[in-house]
């Protein structure tokens, strides 16, 4: 479900992206407008990251072999890392060279209208597109805030996309305002401050989204709340004496490893500890459809503190 909810997402804002690219481009060559050429690039850079992360999307749900016998779920996360590279290299680096080059020789605008005809449909299909991201974003966030929504989310795919199109409405303003007020004010330095002011937009969208897909790629455990409901689950078992170790990561959106070690009773057998173990990983599994992989170690608590003492 979620991963035809990202990819609806995706396909929308793909589609969005694709119709005012074109459109942007010509309108920058026939006005000359800066801004709207850093526009026309940016809506480039987001097509091309809207493919990447379709991409990333079909590697990710490949199953696994022998060579990653946990799977390929962690490839959406490099892909979306990629994206955040691109937006800050392609979209911010371009945009600002060329508000610096319009900015040393500034010319009027010609032919405006234009540029306001090119905006105004921009905005439509950005609109449509980012409603689209935000309702799926707003459905998966439930009572969350939206930024410990942001933070919370372990696919990339949607949030990705919801802050491509909140920066794409962003800088649609400011083209706007910079190609308005430069034509009402006659000042054409404008136009390309505006463009300057896109690529500080792309920039700080680019370095907010490599930063959540870094903790990603690095590999984040669970959710606190979650982590205390499987300690609950291991509390309410007699035959536990201690909880050793309690590891998560996940290893794709919707695929979490869990690693237990676990301290039996003495007096329990082998046989009683193995069906203890797969009661256990039966419970955690029905609580917590995510969690695919379980892992449980019997270990006694000393034993497992020599380990621990010989690996340090």
């Amino acid at each position: 479900m979620a991963a035809h909810s990202s990819r609806l997402v995706i396909y929308a804002a793909l589609a969005g992206n694709a119709l005012i690219a074109a459109t942007k481009f010509a309108a920058a060559a026939y006005t000359g407008s800066s801004a709207m050429l850093s526009e026309a690039v940016h809506s480039v850079v987001d097509t091309g990251n809207q493919l990447l992360l379709l991409h990333g999307l079909r590697r990710s749900a490949r199953p696994p072999d022998r060579f990653h016998p946990f799977g390929y779920g962690r490839e959406l996360y490099f892909w979306a890392f990629v994206v955040a590279l691109l937006i800050f290299a392609g979209g911010a680096g371009i945009s600002f060279y060329e508000g610096l080059h319009k900015l040393r020789d500034p010319t009027p605008v010609q032919n405006v209208h234009v540029n306001y005809i090119v905006l105004g449909l921009a905005m439509l299909f950005e609109a449509g597109a980012w409603w689209i991201a935000f309702r799926a974003f707003r459905a998966a966030k439930g009572d969350l805030g939206y930024l410990a929504a942001v933070r919370r989310s372990k696919d990339p795919a949607v949030f990705t996309i919801l802050f491509e199109d909140s920066a794409a409405m962003l800088g649609l303003v400011v083209a706007l305002l910079g190609i308005g007020l430069g034509q009402l004010l006659e000042l054409p330095a404008l136009d390309a401050i505006a463009s300057l002011g896109i690529a500080l937009i792309l920039a700080g969208t680019a370095v907010l989204l490599a930063y959540e897909c870094k903790g990603l790629l690095i590999g984040e455990g669970v959710h606190p709340e979650t982590r205390q409901g499987i300690e609950a689950l291991l509390a309410e078992r007699g035959e536990i004496l201690r909880v050793n170790e309690h590891r998560s990561m996940h290893l794709g959106p919707e695929e979490v490893l869990l690693n237990l070690s676990l301290d039996f009773a003495s007096e329990l057998s082998a046989d009683q500890v193995e069906a203890a173990i797969a009661e256990l990983e039966q419970a955690i599994r029905r609580r917590y459809p995510e969690i695919r992989r379980v892992f449980i170690e019997a270990q006694s608590w000393r034993a497992h503190r020599r380990a621990l003492e010989q690996e340090g």
